[in-house]
């Protein structure tokens, strides 16, 4: 212990500066476009903003009891908590959230951003200062272009990536350590916190640094071959202490319907020759969407050090062609698709792609390291020669762009490439020769490292804000309140389960932020089963199933969801809910026919037809299957048009296009049709081809009110209100966002609340009331005959169930919800949910570590004899 506070006394310059220099930069690049505690602006983009806010809300409430770690009822009618942690909030750095409360999520997020960065540059340092034999200051230098590289700001709203990027340097130097020293401590904890924080980062550093150290081992074969096993055995301990989150994750993904991307193509798109020299000039930034190509800058003057390892005859060729073998494979990564799609678990990312890309900018500033301790006197003319060469290369990959390719590579970035490398020319050209003497050498290159780090930064940050935007802190701050009042009303009312949902709603995850029981999440970890389910249902979930959206959908689902709560902030016009609350903007509407979390049927219900194309069929078919009835509840009418603006109506087949006139106005079409007396009316828009549609949306207007939607996301059936007399209804849709959009046949589909009514009450004759707990649902239930519960629990083989206190089998109903075969008599039932793979997670944790410890003294020993 005296000898680490020794360390940090005599080092507390250097460690201060490599942890506040990167981080300040940040937030004053932050700063200049007004992100700040209390801002207008959130640290995070718009499509990350509310998801990540709401994700470390819930797990703020996670810290404080409120919630189990284990399952979440808030999400998706209910889903596996600690997968989800696994992979957007776990980490050390999170407990800090403990300090702000959920409606400062921005806040704590900025924070934690910032910290994040700094945390890496330290990092970085440590490595640099046990690594590299240069002068303090230049270890300080490499640490900043570490932390600010160009992958790392260009993903920071990203925030559960950055913790990677903290243990990376610390597991390459406990590494060294192991090979140099036989010390293994540092790597097993650097590979177990970077494995417990994230096992998808995880995976991608595990794979390097097992190159590292075969690189490492065969530069010194005849010294490093007695280090194979204390690095295997270190490493395998690391990776089976860190199962008690990674095990639970990997098992819900592969039980939950993930599946591998087919690999169809050799070349990765996009892709370029030039690519490696546009992505290395300062403040390139193309897209992280779709179409980009990877984020490697890490700073030109690493650049040109390790070009200098290359080149320098002090460094072995041996190692030379080690280190060129890592640097050839990520390179091919970039190109060829099944390497590129190995590097991410053989998965195709969903956007922001190359997420690998920051090993690249890792290696490079790491043989920047090497080469700059070779750097003498006398190998100015080497570097001067290399600064050149890189300004022609720059010059050529610059004059000779393709026409129509590379369209963001500014004139702006190429001209301050040049300049900076000029300038690098400059100190080195006299570099001991009179004005740099060896302390002003060190001084200038990170004064203007520093600089250039920050421009790139400032590129990097501006790119987002072009290319997603830095939404408004205020879309979450001043909602918050109005709908927690409400939220919190409903639970005052309420003893009993229920869901509540929002019609204006901040984002698709508010209920796990605001903590009622949903539907709606979008996420990389969620029940597939039960959200293609809900899609045969009109709860619109596409395709992987990351999205499952509760807007557009009609009340027969709202009552056998249990929906019992709609908060909105205009009458949400549906037939059984009524106006109970009101806090600022929004209102709470209870809805009489909400059904509990399950009920009896006949066990024929398992064999029940659902339709995989007709949403309305499966709809009625499970209704009258509970119910026991044979009711027809949907009708459907045609709709006569009354007028329209800036649209072109065309008709093709049973498909109707709507093409604009002007550009960037939207089409608007007014309808008219005549609503039968006790029904609720939709109108049915269903999408001929999504991938027209993009972000389009569609607003309909009814009665004076106003409601828009996404047109691809949300659902097909838009409300047009509860009629209880014959009425003529006329209605407005306004279409925006691309120039043309085209559905089946539009027509008003009405619902027979009679028959609905009918239905509905008789299933809750036969209802079962659960409770719940943080993990659990319990109750009793008495029948004069054999029956099938059906709950709207998503079915997942975490659920286990007991009859009468005795363990009985789970049935999937539908392949996506919890049922159980129940005989007649009374009986008690319970439902306990615990993450598969947890508990073997739990042994390899404890007997994973205390090997390790056995493991330490054993080796300790052995190497000191």
């Amino acid at each position: 212990m005296a000898t680490i506070k020794a360390f940090c006394k005599q080092n507390k310059t250097y460690m201060l500066a490599s942890f506040f220099i990167p981080l300040l930069l940040m937030a004053i690049i932050y700063l200049t476009i007004g992100i700040f505690p209390g801002s207008s602006r959130s640290v995070l983009a718009s499509d990350a903003f509310s998801q990540f806010s709401n994700f470390h809300a819930s797990f703020r409430n996670v810290l404080l009891g409120k919630q189990s770690i284990f399952y979440t009822w808030h999400a998706s009618l209910g889903l596996n908590y600690l997968a989800l942690i696994s992979y957007y909030v776990g980490g050390f750095f999170t407990p800090l959230l403990l300090f702000f409360p959920n409606q400062w999520m921005p806040d704590a997020l900025y924070f934690l951003t910032l910290l994040k960065i700094g945390s890496a540059g330290l990092a970085f340092w440590f490595y640099a200062k046990h690594t590299f034999k240069l002068n303090q200051w230049h270890h300080v230098t490499l640490a900043i272009c570490y932390a600010l590289m160009s992958f790392v700001t260009a993903h920071s709203e990203l925030i559960m990536w950055l913790d990677a990027f903290v243990y990376l340097p610390l597991i390459i130097w406990g590494i060294n350590r192991l090979l140099d020293e036989g010390k293994p401590k540092l790597l097993f904890v650097s590979y177990f916190m970077l494995f417990f924080s994230s096992f998808y980062m995880g995976f991608m550093i595990g794979i390097f640094s097992v190159l590292y150290f075969i690189a490492r081992l065969l530069s010194q074969w005849h010294t490093y071959k007695k280090r194979i096993i204390p690095y295997g055995i270190t490493s395998l301990l690391a990776g089976g202490a860190s199962m008690i989150i990674i095990l639970p994750a990997v098992l819900d993904l592969r039980t939950n319907g993930e599946e591998l991307t087919q690999i169809t193509t050799f070349k990765t798109a996009a892709t370029s020759w030039l690519d490696f020299f546009i992505k290395n000039m300062i403040g390139v930034y193309d897209t992280t969407k779709y179409g980009s190509i990877p984020f490697i800058f890490v700073g030109l003057l690493p650049l040109l050090f390790c070009t200098l390892y290359f080149v320098s005859r002090a460094i072995p060729w041996k190692n030379k062609l080690l280190y060129l073998g890592i640097f050839a494979i990520l390179m091919a990564s970039f190109y060829i698709t099944p390497l590129n799609l190995f590097w991410h678990g053989m998965h195709a990312p969903n956007m922001f792609l190359f997420r690998y890309a920051y090993l690249l900018s890792f290696l490079i500033v790491m043989l920047a390291g090497y080469g700059w301790e070779q750097f003498k006197e006398q190998d100015r003319g080497t570097m001067l020669g290399i600064v050149l060469t890189w300004i022609v290369m720059f010059g050529l990959a610059y004059g000779f762009i393709p026409e129509g390719s590379y369209d963001y590579l500014t004139l702006t970035s190429f001209v301050l490439t040049i300049v900076f490398l000029i300038v690098y020319s400059l100190v080195i050209a006299f570099y001991q020769g009179g004005f740099f003497t060896k302390k002003r050498f060190a001084l200038f290159t990170l004064l203007f490292v520093s600089l250039e780090m920050a421009l790139n930064t400032n590129g990097m940050v501006h790119g987002i804000l072009d290319d997603w935007n830095y939404a408004s802190r205020s879309l979450y701050t001043e909602p918050f309140k109005d709908i927690k009042t409400l939220v919190n009303q409903t639970k005052k009312e309420n003893d009993s389960f229920y869901r509540l949902e929002n019609l204006d709603p901040v984002s698709s995850n508010d209920s796990i932020n605001y903590g009622y029981n949903g539907i709606g999440l979008f996420s990389s970890i969620r029940n597939r089963h039960s959200s293609s389910y809900l899609n045969q249902l009109g709860f619109r979930s596409r395709g992987t199933n990351l999205n499952i959206r509760y807007p557009n959908n009609t009340v027969l689902m709202d009552s056998l969801m249990a929906v019992k709560y709609n908060i909105a902030k205009q009458d949400v016009e549906k037939y059984g809910f009524s106006q109970v609350g009101t806090s600022g903007a929004y209102q709470l509407y209870e809805n009489q026919n909400a059904l509990p979390l399950a009920f009896l049927a006949d066990p024929s219900i398992k064999e029940i037809e659902q339709y995989e194309n007709d949403n309305l069929g499966s709809q009625t078919n499970l209704l009258n299957g509970l119910a026991h009835l044979d009711e027809r509840y949907f009708h459907f009418y045609p709709i006569s048009l009354v007028g329209s603006k800036n649209t072109k109506i065309t008709e093709q087949g049973n498909h109707t296009k709507f093409t604009e006139e002007a550009s960037n106005v939207a089409k608007e079409v007014t309808w008219q049709v005549t609503v039968p007396a006790h029904s609720q009316a939709y109108l049915s828009l269903y999408p001929t081809n999504f991938a027209q549609l993009e972000s389009s949306t569609a607003t309909v207007t009814v009665n004076g009110e106003s409601r828009k939607t996404q047109i691809g996301i949300n659902g097909q059936y838009y409300n047009l209100g509860y009629y209880d007399v014959p009425t003529t209804v006329q209605f407005t849709a306004s279409f925006y966002g691309t120039k043309e959009v085209s559905f089946q046949h539009p027509q008003v589909v009405t619902l027979d609340t009679q028959a609905y009514q009918r239905a509905i009450d008789t299933i809750r004759d036969q209802s079962v009331e659960l409770t719940t707990g943080k993990r659990s649902a319990k109750g009793t239930i008495t029948t004069d005959t054999e029956q099938q519960l059906i709950t709207t629990i998503p079915y997942d083989q975490g659920w286990h169930a007991t009859l009468d206190g005795k363990k009985v089998t789970i049935d999937a109903f539908q392949d996506a919800f919890v049922s159980l075969n129940i005989p007649e008599g009374t009986h008690e039932i319970k439902l306990t949910y615990l993450p598969p793979g947890f508990v073997a997670g739990a042994f390899l944790f404890v007997i994973c570590i205390g090997l390790f410890v056995v493991f330490n003294r054993y080796y300790t020993k052995k190497r000191t004899a």
